[in-house]
C-alpha cells in the first residue's frame, strides 16, 4: 500500500502530470485511490478540479461540468470549517469549478446562463480571492465589444501612464504582468517586436502590475520593497520595454479580470475593448488583430 503522506505530498502535481499526457484513465485512477485512503480533503477537491479542466480541455462537456460539480460540492462541504483563503487548495478547486461550469454553459450556446451564474458567484464570493477569476471569466463573455474600463494610475514605474481617455485615437495593448511570472517575461520580446512595427502607426503600450506581498523566493516584503524589487524585475526582464508605463495598483486586476498573468487586452482607437485573452499570445496573432484595428 502507499503511504498516505505520499499522496499529501503529490496529488496534485501527479494528477495535473497525468492530464498533461493526456492520460485522463490514471489521472482519475490516483484521484479515486488517494479519496479510498485519505477522504474528503482540500488536496481531493483541488485534483477533481484539475480533471474537470481537463475534460473541459478535451471538449467533454458532461464530464467536465460532472467533475466541477462534484468538486464544486465537497469545497462548500470544506468551507463549512474553514475560510476559503486560509487553505491552500480551495481557491483553487472553487475557483476551478465556477470557471469550468462558466466555460461548459458557453461552450453549449447557453451564454445568458453562463453570465447569470458568474454573477451570482461574483455575489458570493466577491470579498475573496476568486474575484479576479469570477470577472476573467466574466469578461471573457462580455467585455469584447464594451468601453474599456479606466485604470488606476496613482502609482507607476516608467513614464507617467496617460488615462485611457487621453489616449483616444490611438489603439492599445494592455499587458498585465506580475513580477514572478515566467510566461510574462517570455512574451516581452513578442511585445517589443509588435511596439516597434505599430507604435510608429499609434499604437500604445501600457503594462499594468501590482504588489503580492512577496520579492524573490516567497519573501515577504514591504510594499516599498517590493516596488524596489519589480523595478529590478523590469530593468532586467522587460529592457526593451523600459519606457512602457507601468501602472502600479491591485485595483486594475480585479477590474479586467486579471488572474492570469499575462493577460493581453487591445482597445480600439474609439476605447472598446476588441480582443481579450487570458495568457500568452503569439506575434502572429496579436500583430493580425493590431493590423485590423490600424485598418478601421
Amino acid at each position: 500500500m502507499v503511504p498516505a503522506l505520499f499522496f499529501f505530498a503529490s496529488l496534485v502535481n501527479d494528477v495535473r502530470g497525468l492530464i498533461g499526457r493526456h492520460d485522463f484513465a490514471g489521472a482519475e485512477r490516483v484521484a479515486r485511490a488517494y479519496q479510498a485512503q485519505t477522504g474528503a480533503t482540500s488536496e481531493l477537491a483541488a485534483a477533481l478540479s484539475w480533471l474537470a479542466r481537463g475534460a473541459l480541455d478535451a471538449k467533454r462537456f458532461d464530464q467536465a461540468e460532472s467533475y466541477a460539480a462534484e468538486t464544486r460540492k465537497l469545497a462548500l462541504e470544506l468551507l463549512d470549517t474553514r475560510k476559503l483563503d486560509g487553505d491552500h487548495w480551495l481557491p483553487t478547486a472553487l475557483g476551478a469549478s465556477i470557471e469550468v461550469h462558466a466555460q461548459a454553459l458557453a461552450a453549449r450556446g447557453e451564454r445568458p446562463e453562463a453570465i447569470a451564474f458568474l454573477r451570482e458567484q461574483l455575489r458570493l464570493f466577491g470579498a475573496t480571492s476568486l474575484n479576479e477569476r469570477i470577472r476573467k471569466n466574466m469578461n471573457l463573455l462580455t467585455l469584447e465589444g464594451k468601453p474599456a474600463p479606466p485604470l488606476e494610475e496613482n502609482d507607476w514605474l516608467g513614464p507617467k501612464p496617460a488615462s485611457l481617455a487621453a489616449l483616444r485615437g490611438h489603439p492599445v495593448l494592455l499587458f498585465f504582468w506580475a513580477h514572478w511570472c515566467p510566461d510574462c517575461k517570455a512574451e516581452a520580446p513578442v511585445l517589443a517586436s509588435l511596439r516597434n512595427t505599430y507604435g510608429p502607426q499609434g499604437l500604445v503600450l501600457i503594462g499594468p502590475t501590482r504588489l503580492y506581498g512577496y520579492v524573490a523566493g516567497g519573501e515577504e516584503a514591504a510594499p516599498a520593497a517590493e516596488k524596489q524589487y519589480i523595478e529590478q524585475v523590469r530593468r532586467r526582464y522587460y529592457a526593451a520595454l523600459a519606457d512602457m508605463p507601468v501602472p502600479l495598483s491591485a485595483a486594475n486586476f480585479p477590474t479586467y479580470g486579471a488572474s492570469t498573468t499575462p493577460t493581453l487586452i487591445l482597445i480600439d482607437r474609439a476605447g472598446v475593448v476588441r480582443f481579450y485573452h487570458p495568457g500568452a499570445a503569439s506575434e502572429a496573432e496579436l500583430s493580425a488583430r493590431i493590423q485590423a484595428l490600424l485598418a478601421q
